[in-house]
């Protein structure tokens, strides 16, 4: 299951096979409703083409900052404040409320379109900045897909989104190669050539 950053980033769709094939969803309005629907936010109808704009902004600070910080680089003030303005287009009202001597806390925005859209992902996205490890951050190691995801594994070592799609189909892939590279006497392994001294 997708949080709602990680899906809202994959509205940049690529082909992960290598067909080159590539889409932009967030111009399709279905799509954005499908979305929104599988993160129980409210769809506030078509958006405007400052609208989308906006929200593609939004996508490529978020990307901006992912980059930064799988090569442990630090984040460009630029895309800290994209985000920041994200943030600020969705304020919203905290109240306590009690059920069964349980308390919790609960949020009402203030805005609804679009803007609070666009503030919901940018809070998805800073709450795992702020609440988990940003170092756990990768970006898929198939260069067709690019996808950027969470590792969760133990001794963080996950290299592909998907071990079953991604990472068989990059498997595939340096098998064919090594079987092509022994076919015309050239060094077993492509990505560590053999060195004659």
């Amino acid at each position: 299951m997708f949080v709602l950053w990680d899906d809202f980033l994959r509205s940049d769709y690529r082909d992960w096979r290598g067909s080159g094939h590539t889409e932009e969803l967030l111009d399709k309005p279905e799509w954005l409703e499908k979305f929104l629907n599988s993160h129980n936010l409210p769809y506030p109808g078509v958006p405007s083409a400052k609208e989308v704009d906006e929200l593609k902004q939004l996508r490529e600070h978020i990307l901006h900052i992912v980059r930064k910080l799988t090569v442990g680089e630090s984040v460009d003030p630029l895309n800290l404040e994209g985000l920041n303005r994200a943030l600020s287009s969705g304020p919203i009202i905290l109240h306590i409320t009690e059920s069964n001597s349980n308390f919790s806390l609960e949020t009402t925005p203030l805005q609804t379109g679009w803007a609070r859209i666009g503030a919901e992902v940018a809070t998805s996205f800073s709450r795992l900045l702020t609440d988990s490890e940003p170092s756990r951050l990768r970006i898929c190691d198939n260069p067709d897909c690019r996808a950027v995801y969470y590792d969760e594994t133990r001794n963080r070592s996950k290299r592909f989104c998907d071990e079953r799609a991604c990472g068989n189909l990059m498997k595939v892939r340096r098998f064919r190669a090594r079987q092509k590279a022994a076919e015309n006497g050239s060094p077993s392994n492509p990505d560590f050539p053999e060195v004659t001294v």
